[in-house]
């Protein structure tokens, strides 16, 4: 199914009034109002509600929202009756709350997957985009370990669709700039108290706007065969480079890294590199079992396999985001009125 196809589709995402979500809604509602439906699935209430003023019904007729939790399998297939395309976007992510809950986080990032899958499979729905982490690759937090447990049982899925025609893949990205619970936002925020607390002087993080992981997730819809985990080429930053860029006057003060943080993220293992191609914009790890040609995958996207021994990193990334560029993203992409 190709992106041009989308008007007269109908569309579910769950977890969609988080960031992403928030974000996908606009977009589709700005480039493609011909859309049949837009269901908006998540267990909050209060942000369906402010949500929901947003969008009014007298003007965006096509918009519907769904109070659910993916981890109840009956209430999903309920949304998912006459649903095309579906956009994966719930999940516990922050890893203190995940390693202090663990079985909450198991319950939402595994389980929650399956039941998606499993409704998805029965009741027609043609095409599953899921969102990954970096944190899913050599995880070393229960939140990267239910991700990578999660992308793993979308990208099997293609494996038992026997003719059902619909197909699932996975888009992995770094940390979004100024989501809900990232440092840009908690930075912005503690600089008031003119202290900033840095886990670890040498940390690094990949760096990518709303608006990159939008373009990611639509990628996908267009582009994917099934079974692709798609990763895109993005800068990496200093911990130390973006406090400086938010509080250049403030103590920075050195805190340790939390429990299961590392000091620098990896989207694509050196174990991964002998599935790994480049198409271009994306790097794409393709699974070891498809129902596809892989000769004319290649051909199709004109892939180019990574050496072998290939790992990407956000501390020996080759793109690098300077004090400066992050002032400029941080300006463009969460605060119009920031300056230093």
């Amino acid at each position: 199914m190709s992106i041009g196809e989308l008007p007269g589709k109908s569309i579910l995402i769950t977890g969609g009034t988080g960031s992403l979500g928030r974000a996908l809604t606009s977009r589709l509602l700005s480039d493609y109002p011909q859309i049949e439906r837009l269901v908006i699935f998540s267990r909050d209430e209060q942000k369906q509600y402010q949500m929901a003023q947003e969008y009014p019904s007298e003007q965006y007729s096509n918009i519907r929202f769904f109070i659910g939790d993916i981890r109840d399998g009956e209430r999903l297939k309920r949304a998912l009756m006459d649903i095309d395309l579906v956009i994966h976007a719930a999940a516990m992510k922050h890893v203190p709350i995940t390693e202090y809950n663990p079985m909450e986080c198991v319950k939402t990032n595994i389980i929650g997957a399956e039941n998606v899958i499993s409704a998805c499979l029965e009741t027609g729905v043609k095409k599953v985009v899921a969102l990954s982490t970096d944190k899913a690759a050599a995880p070393i937090n229960l939140y990267g370990a239910t991700k990578l447990a999660s992308d793993k049982l979308f990208i099997a899925a293609n494996n038992i669709t026997g003719r059902n025609p619909i197909s699932f893949s996975v888009v992995r990205y770094g940390n979004v700039l100024g989501s809900n619970g990232s440092v840009i936002p908690f930075f912005l925020k503690k600089r008031k108290d003119g202290v900033l607390p840095i886990t670890d002087s040498s940390m690094t993080r990949f760096n990518i706007s709303l608006a990159g992981g939008v373009d990611m997730v639509l990628h996908a819809l267009r582009n994917a065969w099934g079974g692709e985990i798609f990763v895109p080429k993005i800068p990496s930053y200093r911990l130390m480079d973006l406090a400086e860029a938010i509080g250049p006057e403030c103590e920075h003060k050195i805190v340790g890294v939390r429990p299961g943080e590392k000091i620098h993220e990896e989207m694509i293992t050196e174990s991964d590199s002998f599935n790994t191609y480049d198409i271009g914009e994306y790097f794409c790890i393709l699974p070891s079992i498809h129902r596809w040609k892989l000769e004319e995958f290649l051909s199709h996207f004109k892939a180019k396999k990574v050496a072998e021994g290939f790992r990407y990193n956000s501390g020996e990334n080759s793109q690098w985001e300077s004090v400066e560029s992050l002032r400029d993203q941080i300006r463009q992409h969460v605060d119009p009125s920031f300056s230093v």
